[in-house]
């Protein structure tokens, strides 16, 4: 996994174009897990060009993407990545306030790992962290089946 050659720390990725929404999501993280640290993206665009830069030994463990963004969409991002030689065994959760029933089949299709609606809360937005920094992705196969995270 990427995070094992940044010294056993967890480096996670947020592109998101709501500030309000990364300021919640940054805060929910350093409660759940210090250690972790979060790069935020104001958009798709912004993320892509960081992950085509990077060395491919520094990549994050997780990014989270949001779906609507302006200059490139979540949905857009994970196509890219799904299908870049360097990038296409990254995690991505999809965190978004859509529940559209496309939006979820698409994520999947394009090969997220998870769906997230955006909690509503902050109690349950670390929850939904906590959930996810803990899920062991070579673990069970019943693990893997569980694609929208609630």
């Amino acid at each position: 996994m990427a995070f094992e050659k940044h010294n056993s720390r967890k480096f996670i990725y947020l592109a998101d174009d709501d500030s309000d929404d990364r300021d919640f999501f940054a805060d929910a993280l350093l409660e759940t897990d210090p250690a972790v640290v979060l790069k935020q993206f104001q958009d798709g665009m912004y993320l892509m060009d960081d992950l085509l830069a990077i060395d491919p030994a520094e990549l994050p463990e997780f990014i989270f993407l949001d779906i609507n963004m302006p200059r490139k969409t979540g949905l857009e991002c994970l196509e890219e990545i799904s299908s870049h030689e360097n990038l296409k065994d990254l995690t991505v959760i999809m965190l978004s306030t859509s529940n559209d029933p496309d939006n979820i089949s698409t994520a999947r299709e394009l090969g997220a790992a998870f769906y997230a609606v955006k909690p509503s809360s902050f109690e349950k937005l670390k929850s939904l962290l906590e959930d996810v920094l803990r899920i062991n992705l070579m673990g069970s196969i019943e693990e893997k089946r569980k694609f929208l995270l609630q």
